[in-house]
């Protein structure tokens, strides 16, 4: 009698490969791209994927601040803060965050695509974001991401 025999290989951290990409967030629409970073940063990606090991890549962001929104949503859209005091609470439009920290948009964006847990949380610090079209990650060779 001939059984074959088929083990699902699960990841683990010890045996994950992470690479670095680059990402060029100029003329990019915030969620779609938000969506593309969150699939990378969780590693569904890889053939390798398995949902409670962090087995995804490092991402940086650059030009942060030429991303772009559809329709009315840069006027209308608001980021709402909370400081926990009374009357502590404040709201931007987007045409404003993006005047003021470009940076946060991506990861607001991107935040809000990962797993609300510690191994979201974990994600979450492999993401580099910048306003500028320069970085300083030479040093890991990352490689450009193509949608």
């Amino acid at each position: 009698m001939n059984t074959l025999s088929y083990k699902t290989q699960s990841a683990k951290n010890e045996t994950v490969e992470r690479k670095w990409y680059v990402i060029d967030a100029e003329g990019e629409t915030v969620g779609r791209m938000a969506a593309k970073i969150a699939h990378v940063l969780r590693g569904k990606h890889k053939p390798s994927f398995t949902p409670h090991v962090d087995c995804g890549d490092f991402v940086i962001v650059v030009n942060a601040d030429k991303v772009r929104f559809t329709g009315t949503k840069m006027k209308n859209k608001e980021y709402q803060t909370y400081s926990g005091y009374p009357g502590g609470q404040k709201i931007k439009t987007a045409q404003e965050m993006l005047d003021k920290h470009p940076i946060r948009i991506t990861e607001i964006a991107v935040r809000g695509m990962l797993p609300k847990n510690r191994l979201g949380r974990q994600m979450f610090k492999k993401l580099f974001v910048y306003a500028e079209a320069e970085h300083p990650h030479e040093a890991q060779k990352p490689e450009p991401f193509n949608f």
